[in-house]
């Protein structure tokens, strides 16, 4: 849109019942789900979560303080478990790949979570659980890990697991040719051994404090499959030891995927598990209103949120979340290398405004990277931004960005000009970014909006100029580490931001396993980060995660409601709620 347009964000249409019900069913339809009353889906046959790799959408633990997350509705088990019907999800964005390198996004995790598990898992109030390990020991010096398997795991196509798998996977992750989004979980380790065909020996050359939250979370591959068909072919058609296994993808349509009866846990009670590509959360709103589907994976519009929880007929979970709302700015281009004018840009934007206009308050102010939720890693003392827009022409004057007959700044014949990429209907995101581009205006900065089908893939290729989405930039897990999006090197380092100190300050936390000594560490990251600006920080949202009330057997409370879909091997279908 037109950067000098006048726009009243605080006007949001209506659409009448008729209108939203035609709309919910049209749009289901294209992306080949057929519209079945969903007592017919459920009543077939006798009858989770904290990632390893959090989603992007939703993530704490370990040392947090957060306050509990709740489940507002009789969440749990009531009555006797049945087998069928289909749980139905939704998501936002195409779904690219089911390898577990295509788990960063929270829409794609919710699938890969189901294929594939890890020696240790992550679970919704952030414990970890042994899963594909028995158990698991740590030398003293934080040198050595052990892990005894479980034995008698299938993967999917009969072959059994063991400890070369575990191998196999473990140094793949490691190989820096392969680029894996997983690769600095394995910072500092050595070697991996199997020193029998159900031990896994992990050895590490200095300690890496983040490794059983990191490394040891990291989803298992079949050595036997994915050596032969290659990393391209797994994608498309991985094999793992989930409760659910692959029966049918169309990347930018659904997903679905189907009980694995030989799961080592027992076959689930859902026959299958299926996402539908939704990208409006009005139509995924209504989609819930009306029971075509029983959850959605990724957020509704906060209105929405808030009037269905009202309603009563959901299971709901929120919890503050600990993934940052964020505008990544490519550091590669001349406009936006300079920190002075980053800082500008923070003091241009009233961030309060941003949350009460358009997340109806449902959110916090970010003053770093780190969420406030995690209580224990928190720094609050770092330079802060208040809304300034004086501040802001005063730092842009003095770092000799001129205004031209334009309006639009200007240094040595570069304009203080950029594109953001929106993410293809996103419509909670996109008023953000057209608020944002009106703050950005009055000080002097144009920013144009694009809308992109893959945002986060994008920055990270350095495509865009900038973009508008949520991740972790540490506190996944309730692990403060941010060696992914903030070391020089890191795999999602969306800005291309590049600081020697903010190098060793990350190598630093990782080798420190005294919690008070790290702290002081990621207190001066964040310090560094406020102070930088690498990307604009803008606020924590309150994560919503609602379930229809057929689905039973869901956890009585979730500090990561996003965690929730990881236990889908526990849940049932009520045909009679």
């Amino acid at each position: 849109m037109d950067a000098r347009e006048p726009l009243d964000l605080r006007t949001i249409a209506k659409r009448q019942s008729s209108r939203r019900t035609f709309l919910v069913r049209a749009t289901l339809g294209l992306t080949g789900l057929a519209v079945v009353p969903l007592l017919a889906a459920c009543g077939g046959g006798s009858t989770e979560e904290s990632p390893t790799t959090e989603p992007a959408g939703d993530q704490t633990g370990g040392s947090t303080q957060a306050s509990p997350g709740t489940g507002s509705s009789e969440s749990g088990n009531e009555g006797e478990p049945v087998y069928g019907g289909t749980l139905i999800t939704l998501g936002h964005t195409d779904v690219p790949g089911l390898s577990p390198e295509d788990a960063g996004p929270t829409v794609e995790w919710s699938l890969v979570t189901q294929i594939h598990n890890g020696l240790l898992e992550i679970d919704e109030n952030y414990e970890l659980e042994s899963v594909l390990a028995e158990r698991h020991e740590v030398t003293e010096d934080g040198l050595t890990y052990t892990f005894t398997l479980r034995q008698g795991v299938k993967f999917h196509d009969g072959e059994e697991f063991n400890a070369d798998d575990v191998v196999y996977s473990y140094e793949w992750y490691r190989n820096p040719e392969n680029a894996s989004i997983e690769q600095q979980s394995f910072a500092g380790v050595e070697a991996v051994e199997a020193t029998d065909p159900y031990t896994v020996v992990v050895r590490m050359s200095e300690p890496n404090a983040a490794f059983l939250i990191r490394g040891a979370t990291a989803f298992i591959i079949p050595e036997h499959y994915h050596s032969q068909v290659g990393q391209d072919q797994y994608r498309t058609a991985p094999i793992g030891t989930g409760a659910f296994k692959l029966k049918e993808w169309r990347a930018a349509e659904y997903t679905v995927l189907e009980a694995f009866e030989d799961h080592f846990r027992g076959r689930p009670y859902l026959d299958e598990y299926r996402l539908n590509v939704v990208p409006e959360p009005s139509v995924r709103a209504i989609a819930l209103e009306t029971g075509e589907a029983h959850s959605s994976v990724w957020q509704l519009a906060v209105e929405d949120n808030q009037r269905l929880e009202a309603t009563g007929e959901f299971t709901v979970f929120k919890a503050p979340s600990v993934s940052v709302n964020h505008f990544p700015l490519n550091h590669n281009l001349p406009q936006l290398a300079e920190k002075e004018v980053r800082q500008a840009m923070m003091y241009a934007i009233d961030r309060q405004a941003v949350i009460d206009d358009v997340f109806n308050g449902e959110a916090v102010i970010a003053t770093s990277n780190l969420a406030p939720v995690l209580e224990f890693w928190y720094n609050p003392d770092v330079k802060e931004y208040p809304y300034d827009p004086d501040e802001a022409r005063r730092i842009l004057d003095e770092a000799g960005w001129t205004v031209g007959s334009d309006g639009i700044r200007e240094k040595n014949g570069v304009k203080l000009s950029f594109t953001c990429g929106v993410i293809t209907g996103d419509q909670a995101r996109r008023p953000e970014a057209e608020l944002v581009q009106q703050y950005l205006r009055e000080v002097g900065i144009d920013m144009q909006i694009r809308e992109v089908p893959d945002a986060s893939g994008s920055m990270r290729r350095g495509e865009l100029d900038a973009a508008v989405f949520n991740w972790t930039y540490g506190g996944s897990g309730g692990e403060p580490d941010p060696s992914d999006t903030l070391r020089s090197d890191g795999f999602n380092n969306f800005s291309q931001y590049q600081s020697e100190r903010m190098d060793e300050l990350i190598d630093q936390g990782l080798r420190e396993v005294d919690p008070e000594r790290r702290r002081e560490i990621y207190n001066e990251i964040q310090a560094l980060v406020a102070e930088d600006v690498p990307f604009l920080y803008m606020m924590y949202w309150q994560w919503y995660t609602l379930y229809s009330k057929q689905v039973k057997g869901l956890p009585e409370s979730a500090l990561s409601p996003t965690q929730t879909y990881r236990k889908a091997y526990q849940f049932w279908l009520d045909p009679n709620a």
